[in-house]
């Protein structure tokens, strides 16, 4: 039975801001968490999947522990990317509209130092960072962690693999007094590792309910195609999916901006981001996307965390992940805020033996969905040659003589007959090409 916020103990002054944001029910992990972070002196470790209410869990009782008389820093929260870091630092802002006498920065890479710095000298109370940041900022002097009180580690399980260095020097620079709330998807070898290492023995485990929570609404779909029709596949499912909004991953950046080139060419709205583009590009493509300017967005694991975006109706793998965690925050980002999802793995045939494994571990059951076929394949090409034929811009430097003469040739057609022509012109010539593409290749030669 769900329990009211005020019987978790969460104060006045929060209690006032959740019913502005509208949140009267906590979830399963927010039940579990706060309580625990709030009454207990405990290290805590909280499994939940993404989209389940991580930050409320800890962003909450975080507050209540601040001491406001105190102008130290006392919480550091870091976070795998700046967009998720973001995400957080606007929700602690909202959760901490009544408490003004706590002040909360941000600092993440890809933007100037200087104006961190800047904020630092001034009192802090809370700190949400991306942790090669963070190391900078200590280095450099602007940020004292000596005293920390608590630190949280959200999406751990992204930290421990590519961010490992930079979390072991901040790890070993802070008290070992203090205590750490650490949240995470799975429960990887990597992750029991640093649980052993930097948490307390008397660590308390807290766990959402992985069964209803972590993927309630995802309906998991895969469909098994040739590597040379892949593509294809892809852009007749996204045209059932004309406009709805979605996120296609890949496992790197090259395939990113290859598969996003593709899509810009045959007039799909999308764009892509990956850690390689620069911090204002991948902002310009988050703003376009949460704004709707873009209904796709071709993205990297690592880029895509701290999404959220509470209409994405679907994800698509175009490369099977190759981890579970990965799986999970992937189909996460879909069936957010009680809403229903889908989520789309695209396979080749000595692949499909893998997904008994994502099954077992993850608890959750893959429905095989048939290719189009060939006919839905060619009427989509013809529709896909349609909207670039459409969507072309005219060339005003061709010559109004020429331009005269063309028109004559078609003047007497309506725009039905011009229609059929062009279509029939249009069909010939891809029939045309699959004949030569078919006789073009080299022919088997016969066994002895």
């Amino acid at each position: 039975m769900s329990k009211h916020f005020s019987a978790l103990g969460i104060n006045e002054n929060s209690l006032k801001s959740l019913a502005d944001l509208n949140i009267s029910v906590p979830t399963d992990i927010q039940q579990k968490a706060i309580p625990v972070i709030l009454q207990q002196k405990d290290d805590v470790v909280a499994l939940a999947k993404t989209g389940t209410g991580k930050t409320a869990a800890f962003g909450l009782p975080l507050l209540q522990l601040i001491d406001t008389e105190a102008t130290n820093v006392q919480a550091i929260i870091l976070a795998p990317t700046r967009e998720l870091g973001q995400q957080i630092h606007q929700n602690l802002l909202a959760f901490s509209k009544y408490q003004p006498e706590i002040s909360i920065a941000a600092t993440f890479g890809g933007i100037p130092i200087k104006p961190q710095i800047e904020r630092l000298s001034e009192t802090t109370h809370i700190v949400v960072a991306t942790p090669g940041r963070l190391v900078d900022l200590v280095n450099r002097g602007a940020l004292d962690i000596k005293a920390l009180k608590y630190l949280v580690l959200d999406e751990a399980d992204e930290m421990v693999s590519a961010l490992k260095t930079d979390l072991d020097l901040i790890i070993k620079a802070i008290p070992k007094t203090r205590r750490t709330f650490l949240f995470t998807a799975t429960l990887s070898g990597a992750i029991k590792q640093l649980v052993q290492n930097y948490m307390s023995k008397h660590v308390v485990q807290v766990e959402a309910d992985m069964t209803t929570v972590g993927h309630q609404g995802i309906e998991h779909q895969f469909v098994v195609v040739e590597p040379i029709e892949k593509l294809e596949v892809l852009m007749h499912f996204l045209n059932s999916k004309e406009g709805q909004r979605g996120i296609i991953f890949c496992k790197t950046k090259a395939a990113v901006n290859k598969l996003a080139k593709n899509l810009a060419i045959n007039k799909f709205s999308s764009g892509a981001l990956h850690g390689s583009l620069s911090q204002g590009i991948r902002d310009r493509i988050m703003g376009q996307f949460k704004e709707g300017h873009i209904s796709i967005l071709v993205a990297t694991d690592l880029a895509a965390r701290g999404i959220d975006v509470k209409d994405i109706t679907y994800v698509v793998n175009y490369h099977l992940p190759d981890t579970y965690e990965a799986y999970v925050h992937r189909s996460g980002r879909t069936a957010r805020a009680g809403a229903k999802g889908l989520s789309l793995t695209v396979l080749q045939e000595e692949e499909v033996i893998d997904i008994d494994d994502f099954e077992d571990e993850l608890g959750i059951t893959f429905n095989e969905v048939k290719k189009a076929d060939t006919q839905s394949i060619e009427e989509n090409n013809a529709l896909l040659w349609a909207r670039k034929i459409f969507k072309t811009k005219p060339n005003r430097d061709v010559d109004e003589d020429f331009k005269s003469k063309i028109k004559t040739i078609f003047h007497h057609l309506t725009k039905e007959e011009l229609v059929d022509k062009i279509l029939a012109n249009y069909l010939a010539k891809t029939q045309s090409n699959a004949l030569k593409s078919e006789t073009s290749k080299p022919k088997k030669k016969k066994k002895k």
